[in-house]
């Protein structure tokens, strides 16, 4: 719950929060969409059947009025001019049926002003006639489309001698303006409707949004290290069980407390360990030093002991020491995890190098060692702690040479370089083309007690050292309390620990250490380290403690002896 990885969460939020919103600004618009495109459905339906109903009664009594009496016109049985009767609608059409069942000829009310009915009429063609007597006699109204006239109802007389239509035309346009005028209302509506609603439901998710933003804080918040303090509360106001974002607040408000109260209990826990911790290491460095004394007291002493008196000492001694290592290395790592001050000041990191780069030499002459420094004009001054920065070179120096077998070469290299920030940065580098680090282990070499596998763990050749698996977390505590970074990336044959520091600022370089000048030089070799930089390598892992020297005569070869080749 870090902030690491909080830096991209707030867009993903906020993508989520305008989901949620459209899908119910969208779903409350469909279901309008939905209830009016039925109403106007309805609607239209309705309409079109009873203005088809108005017509085909409008029909009915035209075919009444067509076959009434009239005295004055004996041949109303033969001619067309019922069609033209009055009142009858523009495009009206009508036949009269021939004895022998055919339609004979066929007219249509055409727009002319003429009171002659004849006048007034225009001939079907054959096709329209064709349409018309496909209509079932049966004495009721049906719908036909007649050729380059649109669509009628049609209906015979009873007695099936005349057949007569009306058009549809005025029906369907009455029906498609009502279509048109309901879509363009619904559509406004629609439109209306999700401006009102996105402003609605805006409204009704502030409440919501606020919880998201009080759980958006707790997230941001360094609780897996440090002091916890998990105070973050939503707001009362939003915390009410009678509404349901308050049902949600209140949830969350339970859930942060018992979290709170959790993170606690862990830390308290945690601050006991440590002390505890510190507290034993302080302590058992007494009886280890007392133990190593009276062990080297005796074997040393006036009697000469026999042989496995000799070893069990010498085996004494050897377990002190790397018992000494391990508590110094708990106890430094208890004091950084309390956030004990360093002691601060420019610091030369190139004859750091060198020296650590001697001191690993010496204890693991079976290496190739390589050294890279910057140019005499571009000094690696960083402002730290010169003993925690020294352990930081012998820690990772002696990690390369325990887990990587004989015959491996080791690259130290240090690099200075400007960047935007005043100072830029300086990286400190360990390079071997060893076996490598497994997959599985790489993500956790910096915990405290990490171990890896045989295929990066050397023989000790019958010695008795081994890694503490302190090393790798010194060195992120110490990097950490200097405000850098280390990294390692890892494949068979390349192994780099890379250490970011930032650099001195320019002109600070009084407090800088010298005696790096001449080891910048290609080729050359390093000259003895000076007394109060000399540091060891320890045997048993390369965790020795900064500011403790090795007592044994052959612990150490005088780096005047041989040198380092500088990488080219």
């Amino acid at each position: 719950m870090g902030p690491s990885g909080s830096a991209g969460r707030p867009g993903r939020r906020g993508r989520r929060r305008w989901t949620l919103r459209t899908r119910l600004v969208v779903s409350a618009v469909a279901l309008i969409a939905v209830v009016g495109a039925v109403i106007s459905t309805v609607t239209a339906i309705a309409l079109h059947s009873y203005l088809q109903g108005k017509l085909d009664g409008q029909l009915f009594d035209a075919i009444v009025r067509a076959e009434l009496p009239r005295p004055h016109d004996p041949q109303r049985n033969e001619g067309l001019e019922f069609v033209a009767m009055p009142g009858q609608p523009f495009g009206s059409v009508g036949s009269r049926v021939a004895p022998d069942g055919t339609l004979g000829a066929g007219a249509r009310v055409n727009r002319s002003q003429s009171r002659t009915p004849s006048e007034r009429l225009t001939s079907l063609s054959g096709e329209q006639l064709a349409a018309l007597a496909s209509v079932p006699r049966d004495a009721k109204p049906h719908t036909r489309h007649l050729p380059r006239l649109g669509s009628y109802r049609v209906q015979y007389a009873g007695d099936g001698a005349l057949v007569f239509g009306m058009p549809l035309n005025e029906v369907n346009d009455t029906v498609g303006r009502l279509v048109l005028i309901e879509c363009c209302v619904t559509g406004s509506g629609l439109a209306a409707a999700g401006i009102a609603g996105s402003a609605m439901v805006g409204i009704a998710l502030r409440p919501l949004r606020r919880v998201a933003a009080t759980a958006t804080r707790v997230s941001e918040l360094p609780l897996h290290q440090g002091e916890v303090a998990l105070h973050v509360r939503v707001p009362l106001a939003e915390a009410d069980a009678r509404t349901e974002v308050g049902q949600v607040g209140a949830a969350l408000n339970r859930m942060l407390g018992h979290v709170g109260s959790a993170l606690s209990a862990r830390q308290e826990s945690e601050t006991r360990v440590r002390r505890f911790v510190a507290d034993a290491s302080h302590e058992l460095r007494t009886p280890l030093a007392s133990i190593r004394g009276y062990a080297e007291l005796t074997r040393r002493g006036q009697e000469r002991p026999g042989p496995e008196t000799r070893h069990a000492l010498g085996r004494i001694e050897s377990e002190a020491e790397r018992m000494t290592g391990l508590v110094e290395d708990l106890l430094l790592l208890a004091r950084l995890d309390a956030g004990r001050p360093l002691s601060y000041h420019t610091v030369d990191l190139a004859p750091l190098v060198v020296d650590a780069l001697s001191d690993a030499r010496a204890a693991g002459p079976g290496h190739r060692w390589r050294l890279e420094l910057p140019d005499a004009d571009a000094p690696a001054l960083v402002r730290g702690d010169t003993d925690r920065l020294q352990q930081i070179l012998v820690n990772l120096l002696a990690n390369a040479r325990t887990h990587t077998p004989e015959g491996t070469t080791v690259t130290a290299r240090v690099r200075a370089r400007s960047t935007q920030r005043a100072g830029g940065i300086v990286r400190l580098e360990v390079q071997d083309d060893g076996p490598g680090i497994p997959g599985a282990l790489l993500p956790h070499v910096f915990e405290r007690f990490a171990r890896g596998d045989a295929s990066r763990s050397r023989s000790a050749g019958g010695g008795t050292g081994g890694s503490t698996g302190l090393g790798l977390a010194i060195v992120q505590a110490v990097v950490a309390a200097h405000d850098g970074t280390v990294e390692v990336a890892s494949v068979p044959g390349r192994t780099v620990f890379t250490v970011t520091l930032p650099a001195a600022g320019e002109g600070a370089g009084g407090g800088a250490q010298g005696g790096g000048d001449g080891a910048r030089a290609t080729g050359a070799r390093p000259g003895p380290p000076s007394s109060h930089s000399r540091r060891t390598a320890s045997p048993h892992g390369g965790d020795r403690p900064i500011g403790e020297r090795r007592d044994h005569d052959d612990a150490i070869a005088d780096p005047d002896a041989t040198g380092f080749p500088a990488a080219t």
